[in-house]
């Protein structure tokens, strides 16, 4: 019988490549839900023909609905349908690749329905990974990472033995700026944040990826994922983006996962896993490649990276507060509200503006998460990054 699965996010840069990989393999899809797109989620909704569509955004429920009248397609709305779509008895499992926080519950309630899940939501780990990781080992449920890193990780540890682990190295691709001093990046524009030299991605995630926060949010998820110590963890730039990540074994051998940069091979090795079957990408050809490089991080002038890995070794709230600053960090950023720099200096002064608390439950996460998107707002408000815009 053919794997049945939900998307959340489908019609975002992984969710649209996940639906390229169903289509490949026969995967049936058994529910769609997009964020506003309703065009994209109609074209997608008509090919796929999914028993259930969801549309986050309230405001576009009755066009969503009036665009498939002429279908059987039930249609669900705001975080009430992402959550009813995730927990859908039909399907298999549950690719998660909306953008944000709000990732989180549909990934908890996914688990407690006892589905799989594909994981690219970052935030559901970062904000809220030992209630995650609780509850899928209570269930039973295995979360298979998209991210690239995590995915590679994930091959790495295949038929070893996780207790002769010694460490982990995820690489990072650097984004456009590796290399530039803090006061380069005073005058860098919103297209030049928007360009990544190697990866195609939504806007969020690229700016992300631009202060390295991105890396920096990988780094905690990758605690979570794979039960490390933070010690356990080093980020190494790996400008080419050929090898995804690598593991170090006791006996000081490194095994390390190669290919092209296309998001499609770890969203196939998650939705198809154990299996590996030809994916629509291109081949790696090494030679083409010549030489691959690797160097150190630069912590000093990505506030970001450092933020973030400062947060897990407080632990607590911490990764939350940082996260969910810089989304509304990012937010502003993408509006012209405030300049590129701005963006690692919010989330660094995050740090030293709230004391420890611990996260025992989702509403927890969601109070840390609302006092770090008040804090920012505040912050912009007053004008407190008026001189570096």
């Amino acid at each position: 019988m053919n794997k049945t699965a939900s998307i959340l996010g489908s019609t975002g840069s992984i969710g649209t490549q996940a639906l390229e990989v169903c289509e490949k393999h026969d995967i049936r899809v058994t529910a769609l839900a997009a964020h506003s797109s309703t065009d994209l989620l109609e074209q997608q909704a008509r090919k796929f023909k999914p028993a259930y569509v969801g549309i986050y955004n309230e405001k576009k429920y009755v066009e969503m609905k009036e665009r498939l009248a002429d279908t059987d397609i039930k249609v669900f709305c705001g975080i009430e349908g992402l959550c009813e779509i995730a927990a859908l008895p039909q399907s298999d499992i549950v690719l998660n690749s909306v953008v944000g926080m709000v990732g989180l519950l549909p990934t908890l309630t996914a688990i407690n329905a006892g589905k799989d899940i594909a994981l690219a939501n970052k935030e559901t780990l970062v904000a809220g990974g030992e209630l995650v990781m609780s509850a899928a080992k209570e269930k039973g449920v295995r979360i298979y990472p998209v991210d690239s890193e995590h995915s590679a990780i994930f091959q790495c540890l295949q038929g070893n033995k996780r207790s002769q682990l010694s460490k982990v190295i995820l690489t990072a691709s650097g984004g456009p700026f590796f290399g530039k001093s803090y006061d380069e990046l005073r005058s860098v524009s919103k297209a030049d944040a928007l360009n990544h030299p190697n990866w195609s991605m939504g806007n969020k995630i690229t700016i992300d990826s631009a202060t390295l926060m991105n890396k920096g949010l990988e780094f905690i998820e990758a605690k979570w994922l794979f039960d490390l110590n933070p010690k356990q963890i080093e980020i190494v730039v790996h400008r080419q983006s050929i090898v995804h990540s690598a593991v170090e074994y006791d006996d000081y051998s490194v095994i390390a996962q190669l290919g092209v940069p296309d998001m499609k091979i770890p969203i196939q090795y998650a939705l198809l896993y154990p299996d590996r079957k030809p994916c629509p990408t291109w081949r790696l050809s090494l030679t083409d490649y010549g030489s691959l490089t690797f160097e150190k991080p630069d912590y000093e002038t990505f506030r970001c990276l450092s933020a973030a890995v400062e947060a897990i070794n407080r632990g607590g709230s911490y990764p939350c507060l940082v996260n969910s600053a810089n989304e509304e960090a990012v937010r502003a950023f993408l509006h012209d509200e405030i300049s590129f720099i701005s963006i690692g200096e919010i989330v660094s002064s995050v740090l030293d503006s709230f004391e420890f608390s611990d996260i025992v439950c989702y509403e927890d996460v969601m109070r840390a998460d609302t006092a770090a998107r008040n804090y920012v707002r505040e912050k912009i408000r007053a004008n407190d990054y008026a001189d570096s815009k």
